[in-house]
């Protein structure tokens, strides 16, 4: 079993990140292509109150230890949630997409490519903050057609 630890300060917090990797051998678990069983412990403590929390979660990767650290391993589990908070956090609160009220045919499938390409152009013109883009462009509606077209 390999072992990787980090450590992060911010947002008032401090958040401790522990995975443990274990390789899994055939006779273990019948999943075709896994290799590694992970263990990830996050413990959490809330700096002005001194709350403690812990979560467990557990994984299975196709990645082995020949060809990844477990350091490696954290940093992969960590960017995941990037894609959490990049997408679809940005749909679901900036887009308003979990307040929307459409639920029957094809009009959910139609908003959500829309949302999603709103979202694509915006970062393609350079606008790391999607919520600022569209209160720049609601402001003067002209300016992203114009913006845009020159795309």
């Amino acid at each position: 079993m390999q072992y990787a630890e980090a450590v992060n300060l911010g947002h008032g917090r401090i958040e401790q990140r522990r995975l443990w990797a274990l390789p899994i051998y055939d006779d273990f678990l019948d999943w075709p292509g896994v290799c590694l069983m992970l263990r990830l412990e996050r413990t959490r403590i809330h700096k002005p109150s001194g709350q403690k929390t812990t979560e467990l979660a557990y994984a299975l990767t196709s990645l082995s230890l020949d060809n990844v650290t477990p350091q490696q391993l954290l940093t992969l589990w960590r960017g995941h949630w990037q894609i959490e908070n990049r997408l679809h956090y940005v749909r679901d609160v900036t887009l308003g997409e979990d307040a929307c009220r459409v639920r029957s045919g094809h009009a959910p499938q139609a908003l959500a490519a829309i949302r999603n390409t709103v979202l694509a152009v915006l970062r393609l013109a350079g606008y790391p903050n999607i919520a600022e883009a569209l209160r720049t462009f609601a402001q003067n509606p002209y300016r992203a057609l114009g913006h845009f077209i020159l795309l």
